[in-house]
């Protein structure tokens, strides 16, 4: 991936010629207040691994930005480079993966090298109530690292579009979106309403009761 990344970073797409791309591993985003945690596959080779902020400058951003934004999870309803003033209120987004890996398909020992990051993400986002993974490849990593973090078995309960699993007693809750990207949503597999309708089944599962460490309330 790194190779694959770096060389993407040089060679850059004809319409961004002109920019200077990231080719970095790609940090998480948000709120680190946040309740929800939006996992991603990783960053995409012209998206975030040109503007170094995850979600940022690609079709599956500008789709996923505008369903937080609807669902009151984003300041703004486009994501498009670094310093565009972009916020996310009570969310952070990441990714699985942190550098862009060729044909969007990590391989094995790449995902486990990444794990540790994602891991420690987790450790420091204790407001976590809910973890988005956005397709099915991010449902089984958010699952390892969550039992791994938590001390708790594997969740056995498959990837599903609005499917959720418990990750323990007390424990945040696992839930399932088809990716974003332009292969789901050009096609139907995945529209605006399923998205925003999910995300607000999400965030009415929030416990109002328990306010935000921080929040001074």
């Amino acid at each position: 991936m790194v190779t694959f990344r770096e060389r993407i970073a040089r060679e850059k797409k004809r319409e961004f010629r002109d920019e200077e791309y990231w080719g970095r591993p790609v940090p998480g985003f948000g709120d680190p207040l946040a309740r929800l945690v939006v996992v991603g596959l990783a960053p995409a080779p012209h998206g975030g691994n040109r503007t170094g902020r995850i979600f940022t400058g690609d079709r599956s951003s500008a789709f996923l930005v505008r369903a937080l934004h609807a669902a009151g999870f984003a300041s703004q309803p486009t994501s498009r480079h670094r310093g565009d003033g972009l916020r996310y209120v009570d969310a952070w987004i990441t990714a699985a993966v942190r550098c862009a890996p060729p044909d969007n398909r990590p391989a094995p020992a790449e995902r486990d090298r990444c794990r540790p990051f994602l891991e420690r993400e987790i450790a420091l986002l204790p407001n976590a109530r809910a973890y988005l993974a956005l397709g099915g490849f991010a449902w089984d990593c958010v699952r390892t690292a969550a039992a791994r973090r938590y001390g708790t078995e594997r969740s056995p309960v498959p990837f599903a579009h609005g499917g959720c699993c418990s990750l323990g007693p007390g424990r945040p809750l696992l839930w399932g979106s088809y990716h974003p990207s332009p292969l789901n949503t050009n096609t139907g597999k995945l529209t605006q309403e399923m998205l925003v309708d999910l995300l607000g089944r999400i965030r009415a599962g929030f416990v109002e009761a328990r306010p935000r460490a921080g929040d001074g309330r």
